[in-house]
């Protein structure tokens, strides 16, 4: 018999959000990560980064559910951290100077030990590109502030400018990487209803 972990579920107001602004704190968890560079719609090792990532997940999720833990974890949504090397010149509109690292998280369960077996395995089921650069790492965000945008990614501007203007009305200013949770899945949702679940962390100013 099987115990499900449905960190969505556990960590809800993480992974959901309405479209007015809220302040949430994020405490430390466990992520698969791949890091990269460029427009997230041209660049291949875009494209390559989230193949890994997704096919090291679902390992994951095989070896803790057939393993002695009999754990099912469901997959949890990809997500994303996005920069440039001066936050100040941060703009959707020049997609191809950003940083990127690209990250889905993991239960507690899912040891180093559970994700290099992962990596292993995966590897040898398909050749993928991107799955020497797949790391596991505890990340904490902190006090963040986070809001639902839906409609085209490409059409995020004004929900980021809006929830940079509330973290401003909060007393706070931007700190870390602007962070997006997709919670829709763009191979198979019309544009204008994916939702994204857009994340700035704060600090006091």
């Amino acid at each position: 018999m099987t115990t499900r972990v449905d960190l969505r579920r556990e960590l809800g107001q993480l992974y959901s959000a309405t479209r007015s602004p809220a302040l949430v704190d994020v405490p430390e968890l466990s992520f698969l990560m791949v890091d990269g560079h460029g427009d997230p719609n041209t660049a291949p090792a875009y494209a390559e980064a989230v193949e890994a990532l997704y096919s090291v997940a679902y390992t994951v999720r095989f070896a803790l559910r057939d393993g002695p833990a009999a754990l099912d974890a469901p997959v949890m949504p990809l997500e994303g951290l996005w920069w440039t090397a001066d936050m100040a010149t941060f703009s959707t509109d020049d997609k191809s100077a950003w940083d990127w690292t690209m990250m889905i998280a993991l239960p507690e369960q899912a040891t180093a030990d559970v994700v290099a077996a992962a990596v292993t395995r995966a590897a040898t089921r398909r050749r993928l590109a991107a799955i020497g650069r797949v790391r596991l790492e505890r990340w904490a965000e902190g006090r963040a502030a986070q809001v639902l945008h839906i409609g085209p990614y490409s059409a995020e501007g004004p929900t980021i400018a809006a929830l940079h203007a509330f973290i401003a009305g909060q007393g706070y200013g931007l700190a870390g990487k602007h962070h997006e949770i997709y919670l829709g899945d763009p191979r198979r949702a019309a544009p204008e209803r994916l939702r994204t679940i857009i994340r700035q962390p704060v600090a006091g100013v």
